[in-house]
C-alpha cells in the first residue's frame, strides 16, 4: 500500500491475541447479542469514550429492508466519560494476585505489551511505527487510544490524564529536520513533552496483527472463514493486510450498506457505494483505511464487494470499467470512520495484557471526531 494508505488488520472470530509467551489477552465481550433489536437510527455520537461499557466488534444487526437509504448526519462531538480501571474490566484476577495487589506499569512495561499484540515486525517498510515521545522509566496510570494524533486529541488527553496516548496514524511519517512549535507537528511535540505525555504509533503492525482494524470490520459484519486479503511476509498465516471473508447469507447490496453506515460514527460524507442496490453479495472483501492500492488483491480474492476508504477516481473508475459483471461492488467510507471501530478493542486488548502481567491501568478511547470534513451537499440537500 502507499505511504498514505491505512493498512487494514487481520481474523476471523479474531480477538487480539498476544504473539509471544503465554498471555492471553481475552475477548472483548459484544455489546449486545446477535438478534439484538436494529437500531431506529445512526447514532449521532462515538459508542463511548471508557472501556467497559464499549466493546466496538459486537456484529451489527441485520435491519428490516428500507425504502431509500439512510440519513447523513453530519459528526457531532460526544461529551467525553470517565475511563475505568483495567481491573473494572470483567479481566481474570490472574489467580492470586488481587486487583489491590496490580502495580502502575512504567512505559517500557507498556511498550513490551504492546509488542505481544502488535510486532513491530509486521509493519510495512515505508511505515514509521513506535515510540515517538516519552522516558521509558516514567509511570504510566492512563493510556488513551485514538485514531490521529491531532492537537485536539492530544489536548483531550493531557486534559483526561493520560501518560500515553497510542494513536494509530503516525505524527511523524515523513521525516523532519525541526520540531519547533512554530509548526502544527512541532506544537504536537511540544505539548506532549511539556504535559508528561507519551506518545505511540501503532499503524500498519497494528493492521496486520489478528484483531486488528481490518479484524474489526469484519467481525462487524459478521463474516465467516475470513482470510488475509495480502499475507504478511513476515508474520503468521492469519496475520496481513486486509480481510475477505462469507455473509453468512446473501444480502442485498443497499442492506449491506445501510448495515455499515449504521455502526459507523458519524460523520459527513457518510458512505458512498457503486453497484445496484439490489445485487446480491455474499464474499465481502474489506480494508478499514484507505485500500484502493489492493484492487489487484481484490479481484483475485473474487469478492462480490469490496468495503474500504478513500477510494480516489481513476482505481475506482478502472475498477469499474475493468469488471465485466459489475464486481466487486465498492462501499467508500470515511477513513477515519473505518479505522475508529479498532479503538475500544484494542485498548480492552492491551487492558487485559496488562492485567495478566500484574499492572493496572486506566484506559480510554478519544471521543475527538478527527474526520476532516464538516458538511457535504447533495442533491436536494
Amino acid at each position: 500500500m502507499s505511504e498514505d494508505a491505512d493498512n487494514p488488520t487481520p481474523g476471523s472470530g479474531r480477538d487480539a491475541v498476544p504473539r509471544q509467551g503465554g498471555h492471553d489477552a481475552g475477548a472483548v465481550e459484544p455489546a449486545e447479542p446477535a438478534g439484538a433489536p436494529e437500531p431506529a437510527e445512526h447514532v449521532e455520537q462515538f459508542p463511548a469514550a471508557a472501556l467497559g461499557s464499549v466493546p466496538a466488534a459486537a456484529p451489527i444487526p441485520a435491519p428490516e429492508p428500507a425504502a431509500g437509504p439512510p440519513g447523513q448526519p453530519g459528526a457531532q462531538a460526544p461529551e467525553p466519560a470517565e475511563a475505568v480501571p483495567a481491573s473494572d474490566l470483567g479481566i481474570p484476577d490472574g489467580g492470586e494476585a488481587a486487583s489491590d495487589e496490580l502495580v502502575t506499569p512504567v512505559l517500557s512495561e507498556v511498550l513490551l505489551a504492546v509488542e505481544e499484540l502488535w510486532p513491530e515486525s509486521l509493519a510495512e517498510d515505508w511505515d514509521r511505527v513506535g515510540l515517538v515521545a516519552g522516558r521509558p522509566d516514567a509511570d504510566v496510570d492512563r493510556i488513551m487510544f485514538a485514531v490521529d494524533p491531532t492537537l485536539e486529541v492530544i489536548d483531550e488527553a493531557l486534559e483526561w490524564g493520560a501518560k500515553l496516548l497510542v494513536t494509530h496514524h503516525p505524527l511523524l511519517l515523513a521525516g523532519v529536520n525541526s520540531v519547533a512549535a512554530t509548526t502544527g507537528k512541532g506544537r504536537a511535540v511540544h505539548r506532549l513533552i511539556e504535559g508528561g505525555c507519551a506518545l505511540l504509533t501503532i499503524h500498519t503492525n497494528g493492521d496486520s496483527a489478528v484483531g486488528g482494524v481490518s479484524d474489526v470490520l469484519a467481525d462487524a459484519l459478521g463474516l465467516e472463514e475470513v482470510s488475509p486479503l495480502m499475507p504478511a511476509a513476515h508474520g503468521l498465516v492469519e496475520e496481513g493486510i486486509g480481510r475477505v471473508g462469507m455473509l453468512p447469507g446473501v444480502e442485498k447490496l443497499g442492506e449491506l450498506a445501510s448495515r455499515i453506515f449504521l455502526t459507523l460514527p458519524a460523520v459527513a460524507g457518510g458512505v458512498r457505494v457503486a453497484g445496484d442496490r439490489d445485487a446480491l453479495v455474499r464474499r465481502v472483501a474489506v480494508c478499514g483505511g484507505a485500500g484502493d492500492s489492493l484492487f489487484d488483491a481484490v479481484r483475485a480474492s473474487d469478492a462480490d464487494v469490496y468495503v474500504t476508504a478513500d477510494l480516489r477516481h481513476h482505481p475506482a473508475s478502472e475498477a469499474r470499467e475493468s469488471s465485466t459483471d459489475g464486481r466487486p461492488y465498492l462501499i467508500d467510507l470515511s477513513h477515519f470512520a473505518s479505522e475508529w471501530l479498532w479503538l475500544p478493542v484494542a485498548a480492552q486488548a492491551l487492558a487485559n495484557v496488562l492485567a495478566d502481567q500484574g499492572f493496572e491501568a486506566e484506559l480510554a478511547v478519544s471521543q475527538t471526531n478527527t474526520d476532516p470534513w464538516d458538511f457535504i451537499l447533495t442533491p436536494g440537500n
